[in-house]
């Protein structure tokens, strides 16, 4: 016959007395205070471990921090665990992991993550800029969030005073560094749903705008206007390279004399100066080799092409071409990253593969099988390309004296540096 045993009362429990050696007081149902000699006075609670059958307890924490009327609660929700064969201890070991793993593995501490992925993925600038927009806009509010509780109207909250300003773009990139960060989270395992996938539908997109630019027709016009320009050798030098090797201003400003390869007549661009950080090669014309002689005469002894007039041991700013083009009235009507549309849509008029000409303007096909088709197999047509596009600014210039020219430079109008 089982021992009945006379639940605890809150005096019992509170005047418990103290003796020489630990000894415990029933409250039934495996539910006990121990009280040891100095004064410490913990519940515990005496149980079978599912299938296993051993007797084992689990504290339940001490009084008076945890009432009588608490003890018995807890005690309560343990039986609860036992008779679905779960063991109490083993539960909440668990959920103090999971709590921990909660704390740690918060909105801040992924995208911690993401950011050194991200490095790995695109220029380095790049990065840096994308995580300069998440601390201002995103982290003040996300950072010590744990992962999965980040939900879309959290997010939504933080974006609308941001959109609510016109500023969509900043909206759009936001969105985008978010859901690369929880998708991180979910190949991680942290989190199972990407709740923010659809977040973007949530805005108006940014209109797209193009870079200015001119006509094809007009180009004779760009061509006399460089050729009486009151500017620098270098300006002007670096305008007509950009125009002929058709690149991106940063990609122009920041050449140097040890990646042109003159034996091979191409240019190769490091993959950390490229947008898409992958190398790009550009054949060199007789025009552009030209060019490339005349450029030597000025920093031939300098690391870039065009050093900067204030530090020649710096290249020069990437808004030279653009402030150039201003002066020479193309304010509104063109800008130096407008070069490269207006040579796109020039060779895309002449019927040039449009393939061959997006490789020749570094556009990273999304298809990898005709990505490394285009690397392996499209220089040699390129070349093709480029000497038409050389040929044709040459054309243009109609004796205004395109630098690239061979021909002799007495009487251009140049500011001496």
């Amino acid at each position: 016959m089982a021992k009945i045993v006379t639940p605890l009362t809150n005096t019992e429990v509170k005047q418990a007395k103290l003796k020489d050696k630990v000894y415990k007081l029933s409250d039934g149902e495996g539910l006990q205070l121990r009280i040891k000699p100095n004064g410490t006075k913990t519940w515990l609670l005496d149980y079978f471990k599912p299938y296993t059958k051993k007797r084992t307890s689990i504290s339940l924490g001490s009084y008076p921090s945890v009432t009588l009327a608490e003890a018995r609660q807890k005690k309560r929700e343990a039986r609860e665990l036992l008779a679905k064969e779960i063991d109490p201890k083993t539960h909440r070991d668990e959920a103090t992991e999971l709590a921990k793993e909660e704390l740690q593995n918060t909105f801040g501490t992924i995208a911690v993550k993401w950011l050194v992925l991200k490095k790995q993925q695109v220029k380095a600038e790049t990065a840096s800029h994308a995580w300069r927009n998440l601390e201002r806009h995103v982290l003040p509010e996300l950072e010590n969030v744990p992962i999965h509780l980040v939900k879309p109207k959290m997010v939504i909250d933080i974006l609308n005073p941001i959109a609510h300003k016109g500023s969509l773009e900043t909206v759009k990139r936001l969105c985008r560094n978010i859901n690369e960060v929880m998708r991180l989270a979910v190949a991680s395992g942290l989190i199972e749903v990407n709740y923010l996938a659809e977040i973007t539908k949530m805005f108006a997109a940014p209109k797209k705008t193009n870079m200015p630019t001119i006509k094809p027709e007009r180009l004779p016009e760009l061509m006399k206007a460089l050729s009486v320009a009151s500017i620098m050798r270098t300006t002007r030098s670096l305008v007509e390279w950009q125009l002929h090797t058709m690149t991106r201003p940063i990609e122009a400003v920041t050449a140097r004399w040890k990646d042109i390869n003159f034996e091979e007549k191409i240019w190769v661009i490091p993959a950390e100066r490229m947008k898409m950080n992958k190398p790009h090669t550009i054949p060199l014309t007789p025009q552009t080799l030209s060019l490339l002689e005349f450029i030597k005469s000025n920093s031939g002894h300098r690391e870039y092409l065009f050093p900067s007039h204030r530090d020649p041991k710096s290249h020069a700013n990437s808004q030279t071409a653009n402030m150039a083009l201003k002066r020479m009235g193309f304010n509104g009507q063109l800008v130096s990253h407008g070069l490269r549309a207006l040579a796109s849509t020039t060779l895309n008029e002449q019927s040039f593969d449009p393939d061959v000409i997006e490789s020749a303007l570094a556009h990273v096909d999304k298809n990898e099988v005709r990505r490394a088709y285009n690397r392996a197999e499209y220089l040699e047509r390129r070349r093709v390309l480029m000497c038409w596009w050389s040929s044709h600014i040459e054309q243009s210039s109609k004796g205004d004296m395109s630098i690239a020219s061979n021909v002799s430079i007495q009487g251009l109008k140049l500011v001496n540096e």
